[in-house]
C-alpha cells in the first residue's frame, strides 16, 4: 500500500512539473483538431500488437509445458493489460497472468517464470528494434545521446545472452536468491532451444513492437506531426522502456516526460512540446481503450466460476 501511494504521489508530481512547463491551452487546441481516421488506425495497430503479444505468450507457455488454448491466453493477456492500464490498483497485470497460468499447469512458481520470460523476450525485442533504427539513422540525435541509447539497447540484448548462460553455473542453485535466476535461465533455454523457436520468438517480438510504434506514429499523424516513421523507431522505445520502471501508475507521467525530452533532442524538425504531450496523453488513453476487452474476460471468468459453484452446491 505504501508503494502504491508513493506511485500516486510521483505521478501527480510528474504531471505538475509537466503542466508547469507546457502551455496547456495549446494542448487543448491540439486535441480539438485531432484527425479521427488516424486515431482509429492507431487503435487497430495497438489492438493487433496486443493480440500478437498474446500469441507469443501462448507459444512460450506451451514450450514450458503449460496447456490451454490460444483463446485462454488472449483472455488472460487482456486481463493483465486491463489491470495494468485501466485500474488504479496495486495488483499488477503480470500478477493476474501468473494467477491464471498457475491454475492450468505446473503451479504459480512455474507460471511466474513463464511471465518473467515473456517480459524478457518482449523487452529484448524492443531494444533490438531500437538498435536497428539507431544504426539506420546515425545523425538523428546529438552523438552523445545517440551512443547512450544505443549502449543501453545493446546492453539489454547482451543481458539476455548472459541470462541464457546462467544455467551452466551450478553453484547458483546453492542459494535461494540465486537459484531463481538459474531456474529462469533453464526455462529461457527451452524457449530458445532451436533456431526455429529463436527466430519465431524474435520475429514476433519485433512485429509486436513495430505495430506499437505504428500506433504511436498514427497518433502523431492525427495531431499533424510530419516526422518520418524511423524517427519514432528511435525515440519511442527508450520512452516506453522507462515506463517499465514501477515508479508511477501505469507509466503515466514518466512516458510524457520521456517523450517530451527525447523529441526535443532532435537535431532538426523537433515538434512543439504541446504536440508531443498531446501525443503521449492520447496514446495513454488509447492503451486504456485497447485494454477494455480485459474487463469482459475478467467478468466472464468470474461468472463462469460462480456458475460452477452453484452447480456444485445444487448437487
Amino acid at each position: 500500500m505504501i508503494k502504491f501511494i508513493v506511485r500516486i504521489l510521483i505521478t501527480i508530481l510528474l504531471f505538475y512539473l509537466i503542466f508547469c512547463s507546457v502551455d496547456m491551452k495549446g494542448v487543448l487546441e491540439e486535441l480539438k483538431s485531432i484527425d479521427a481516421a488516424f486515431l482509429v488506425l492507431a487503435l487497430l495497430f495497438q489492438l493487433l500488437s496486443t493480440l500478437v503479444a498474446s500469441y507469443r505468450w501462448y507459444l512460450i507457455m506451451h514450450l514450458l509445458g503449460f496447456g490451454q488454448t490460444f483463446y485462454y491466453y488472449v483472455g488472460s493477456y487482456f486481463k493483465g493489460t486491463f489491470f495494468n492500464q485501466a485500474l488504479p490498483t496495486s495488483i499488477g497485470g503480470d500478477a493476474i497472468r501468473v494467477l491464471d497460468a498457475g491454475k492450468i499447469g505446473k503451479g504459480h512458481k512455474e507460471a511466474f517464470y513463464g511471465v518473467f520470460i515473456d517480459r524478457v523476450v518482449g523487452l529484448s525485442g524492443l531494444m533490438l528494434l531500437n538498435l536497428i533504427a539507431l544504426i539506420a539513422s546515425p545523425d538523428l540525435l546529438p552523438p552523445g545521446i545517440q551512443w547512450l541509447i544505443g549502449l543501453i539497447a545493446a546492453s539489454g540484448i547482451a543481458g539476455v545472452g548472459v541470462l541464457m548462460t546462467l544455467r551452466y553455473l551450478q553453484w547458483l542453485t546453492r542459494y535461494k536468491i540465486t537459484r531463481m535466476f538459474h531456474h529462469i535461465s533453464q526455462r529461457l533455454a527451452l524457449v530458445f532451444h532451436s533456431v526455429l523457436n529463436t527466430t519465431a520468438q524474435t520475429a514476433l517480438s519485433l512485429i509486436i513492437h513495430f505495430l506499437t510504434m505504428a500506433s504511436v506514429f498514427s497518433v502523431g499523424k492525427s495531431l499533424g506531426m510530419e516526422l518520418p516513421f524511423l524517427t519514432f523507431l528511435v525515440l519511442v522505445p527508450p520512452a516506453l522502456l522507462l515506463t517499465v520502471v514501477p515508479v508511477s501508475l501505469a507509466g503515466w507521467g514518466v512516458r510524457e516526460s520521456a517523450m517530451i525530452g527525447l523529441f526535443l533532442l532532435l537535431k532538426t524538425g523537433a515538434p512543439a512540446k504541446t504536440t508531443v504531450l498531446s501525443m503521449s496523453l492520447v496514446y495513454g488513453l488509447l492503451l486504456i481503450v485497447v485494454s477494455i476487452p480485459g474487463l469482459y474476460f475478467y467478468v466472464s471468468g468470474h461468472r463462469h466460476r460462480d456458475e460452477i459453484k452453484v452447480a456444485e452446491n445444487a448437487e
